[in-house]
């Protein structure tokens, strides 16, 4: 199968966490979208939810296909969120980021009673690195940041757009692309990260999957954190 319907599949498999009357965090990302457009169907043949969408673009793909949304000022907790990762490790930890939507994707799965990663076989990974770290600053602290994270260690990119541009995330923020190589610590490195000032979110999601849907050609793999 290719990388495409292997999301597919992952996609298509996480729709049994999704239960009638629940609050859903929607992911973003292009295995996020395969699943948001698979509830889209699901809604319109009589599915009860409401979506919680983590960027501009997964609320404007949901609200145009039906599903009613709501936001975190009027749900106390999100019942399950459906995202995508661009790797993941052994223990389940996570690099998101790589379309940009870290911040609000961190904060709607830190909001969740069940966090559900769908992924190709791509994204499995025996150790963080291999993607490197999207890490969210203000604009004001671009350059400083920068600074300090190479001084860690890392080759460090702003990302732009197709024209040159810094990218500006849905906050209004840069991102830095952060080339760390293998990263034998990640907890430790993201405790280095916040404390750095100007640093809005990194996009190491250490200990928030609680399941992991890896599809391997036709088959779906479901691996649970410990």
């Amino acid at each position: 199968m290719s990388k495409d319907e292997e999301k597919q599949a992952a996609a298509r498999a996480s729709l049994r966490f999704v239960k009638n009357g629940e609050v859903v965090g929607l992911g973003s990302g292009s295995t996020a979208t395969d699943a948001v457009r698979l509830l889209v169907e699901q809604v319109r043949s009589g599915l009860k939810i409401r979506g919680v969408p983590t960027s501009k673009a997964t609320e404007q793909l949901a609200k145009g296909g039906g599903i009613p949304l709501t936001t975190l000022d009027e749900v106390v907790a999100v019942d399950v969120t459906i995202d995508g990762a661009d790797e993941f490790d052994p223990q389940l930890n996570l690099i998101k980021g790589g379309g940009g939507n870290l911040l609000r994707e961190k904060i709607v799965a830190s909001a969740s009673k069940f966090f559900v990663i769908i992924v190709d076989s791509s994204k499995q990974v025996p150790m963080l690195g291999k993607f490197p770290l999207p890490v969210e600053v203000i604009p004001f602290a671009q350059a400083l940041i920068r600074r300090r994270i190479e001084g860690l260690g890392a080759k460090v990119t702003v990302r732009q757009t197709a024209t040159g541009d810094p990218f500006v995330t849905d906050e209004g923020h840069h991102l830095l692309d952060c080339d760390f190589g293998r990263i034998p610590d990640p907890a430790a490195l993201a405790r280095k990260l916040e404390t750095m000032p100007g640093v809005v979110e990194h996009g190491l999601f250490l200990g928030m999957a609680n399941v992991v849907l890896l599809a391997q050609g036709s088959d779906v793999q479901e691996l649970r954190r410990a």
